[in-house]
């Protein structure tokens, strides 16, 4: 006697929500039907909606959207971290910013989203001998959000760049899972040298605006850095770090600074 199989679809549980979340944003504002439509419920997956996401964005005179929805579909059929990444990306903005409301919004809307989805094609290029393609993504993202991240450092997954303006991360930089950082955060470098020379930033990190973190230092995991500091020496697990330069001014305050988003500098 054979043996039925039954195949189950694969559950996905943030592209049903968006897909949900996008036919009610139609419902409720017909003229944003057309791009909602092209952006999102036109595609299968979320992966496919991606590479429409970037291709659309990042089209220029100089590059077509045709030539880059090839680049960005080649680069999530062959790498599917891409796609989880992206997924917990939207969720760890859904969870830590109290502006989004919906995990429409950083899709569509929310240009730091946007363009670290755009960083990480580029660093699947990079990473793939394609350095020439991944400083042209990397240019387009700086002139489109104003976030210029090289496509070699390292970035985790579940990252929120809250507003993201004039965000600058490094060559050689190193961002763990789960952290958070705000505008005008530099991970950068100290001088000329050119080796390893730029942040390693632990997991759980939160990153208020402003700070700069600059050379080869470690931040400990779960740590947090007041806005304007800047970091030049190493910086200890669930530690609060302020000042020019930063000191250490106590304890991270939370077990999760970068999912609690507290910046406030608590005396005693």
């Amino acid at each position: 006697m054979s043996r039925q199989q039954v195949k189950v679809a694969a559950v996905d549980p943030v592209w049903t929500r968006l897909c949900d979340e996008a036919r009610a944003a139609v419902r409720d504002e017909p003229l944003l039907g057309a791009l909602i439509h092209a952006g999102l419920l036109h595609h299968p997956s979320l992966e496919r909606a991606l590479a429409y996401r970037f291709s659309m964005k990042l089209a220029s005179g100089e590059m077509s959207e045709q030539i880059l929805r090839e680049i960005a579909d080649e680069a999530y059929r062959a790498d599917p971290d891409l796609g989880q990444a992206a997924r917990a990306d939207l969720v760890a903005v859904l969870e830590r910013d109290p502006a989004c409301h919906r995990l429409l919004q950083p899709l569509l809307f929310f240009k730091g989203f946007q363009a670290l989805q755009a960083y990480r094609v580029a660093h699947w290029l990079y990473t793939n001998g394609r350095r020439d393609m991944a400083y042209f993504v990397q240019m387009r993202a700086s002139e489109l959000f104003g976030v210029d991240i090289h496509p070699g450092a390292r970035i985790g997954r579940g990252i929120m760049m809250d507003h993201a303006h004039s965000i600058v991360i490094g060559e050689t930089a190193v961002v763990g899972d789960n952290v958070s950082m705000l505008h005008s955060v530099t991970l950068g470098g100290t001088g000329k040298e050119d080796e390893d020379r730029h942040p390693k930033i632990g997991n759980g990190v939160l990153i208020g605006a402003g700070a700069k973190v600059l050379g080869n230092i470690k931040v400990g995991d779960n740590s947090r850095i007041a806005a304007g500091s800047v970091v030049l020496s190493e910086v200890p697990c669930c530690k609060t770090v302020a000042g020019v330069p930063a000191k250490i001014v106590g304890d991270a305050g939370c077990d999760r600074p970068a999912s609690e988003m507290d910046q406030l500098l608590h005396n005693g």
